[in-house]
């Protein structure tokens, strides 16, 4: 372009869809391996909550030993 050609509105919108439609495309691509490493990543979570929360549970817990004589 030289200096007396205007960028118009349309010059714009067509370049940003161009990079708006190169982006949805990678998206689709790596789509399924996202969410399995989302749920993965999820699961693994819930796993730690779970066996941190065990624990401080047993830690908590007080043992009451009763002894007959």
């Amino acid at each position: 372009m030289t200096r007396s050609e205007r960028i118009t509105r349309d010059d714009i919108e067509k370049k940003l869809r161009g990079l708006q439609g190169e982006v949805a495309e990678k998206v689709e691509d790596r789509k399924g391996a996202l969410t399995t490493v989302a749920v993965a990543a999820g699961v693994a979570v819930v796993i730690v909550v779970f066996l941190v929360g065990r624990r401080s549970g047993r830690r908590r817990s007080t043992m009451v030993e009763i002894r007959r004589l």
